[in-house]
């Protein structure tokens, strides 16, 4: 593969010293001409130390939407790859990415989303995640969304949330070009869904989706999710809750 500097891979991390290296190993491994940048949200386990080896580390505050404008004002690219610490991405990947962003009006995409188990909910779960990010153009962080780094900067950036940033760029970008779906798989680590079983965890995020489009307090939104679909009470006002501490996504 030529060498093509202008790819830079974003990794957002919090805790992740027992999976940051073995991710970085794959994309340093299967992307050797892409730059690395992991955006550190304040890890207390080394997890930037441990990086540090593999690739460019930011420190900055929580929440993803400020870990990914961190990690692009550092990178050099103009194509940016969001990654995350426990999703598996094909070798195929890069250059069908490029092919799409070469074609007028693409401006982003992602890859075809599963899961590292197989199970009838995270097969319904991948198959509909699939369909509207095709439809849609909605694509999340577990399917490596890709995105020129001009267009990002024509929509204001990642929005500064803690929590749906993928959701609320993609409805930006939408309006100033066309996002795709490439054929590349991106293997997702079904941890989050192992917490409280995949039906409950299915039907909760589509209603912390229909939340955050009904223009609910984006905070609320994410303590909630840290929270959890099982624990309702945890969802009072002023209450603190980690129980999904080792499953979200940073």
């Amino acid at each position: 593969m030529t060498a093509d500097p202008q790819v830079s891979v974003l990794i957002p991390a919090l805790d992740e010293a027992d999976r940051i290296e073995a991710c970085l190993h794959r994309l340093a491994r299967d992307f050797p001409a892409c730059e690395l940048v992991v955006a550190d949200g304040g890890s207390t386990d080394g997890t930037a130390e441990l990086a540090l080896r593999w690739a460019k580390v930011v420190e900055t505050g929580g929440g993803r939407g400020p870990q990914l404008n961190a990690a692009a004002e550092a990178a050099a690219g103009q194509t940016l790859w969001v990654h995350h610490v426990d999703t598996v991405t094909e070798s195929a990947a890069l250059p069908q990415l490029l092919r799409e962003l070469r074609r007028p009006g693409v401006v982003g995409g992602g890859l075809t989303l599963r899961f590292d188990r197989r199970s009838p909910g995270l097969s319904y779960l991948a198959w509909t995640s699939n369909l509207r990010a095709r439809r849609l153009g909605w694509i999340f962080g577990d399917q490596t969304m890709f995105v020129r780094r001009d267009a990002l900067e024509a929509v204001g950036g990642f929005p500064d949330l803690p929590l749906m940033e993928d959701l609320e760029v993609c409805r930006r970008l939408r309006r100033v070009g066309e996002l795709v779906v490439i054929p590349a798989m991106s293997t997702a680590s079904s941890r989050r869904f192992d917490v409280h079983g995949t039906w409950p965890m299915v039907a909760f995020m589509q209603y912390l989706k229909v939340r955050h489009l009904c223009g609910a307090d984006p905070a609320e939104t994410a303590r909630r999710y840290r929270a959890g679909p099982g624990h309702w009470d945890s969802w009072r006002p002023g209450h603190r809750s980690s129980t999904l501490a080792s499953a979200q996504r940073p």
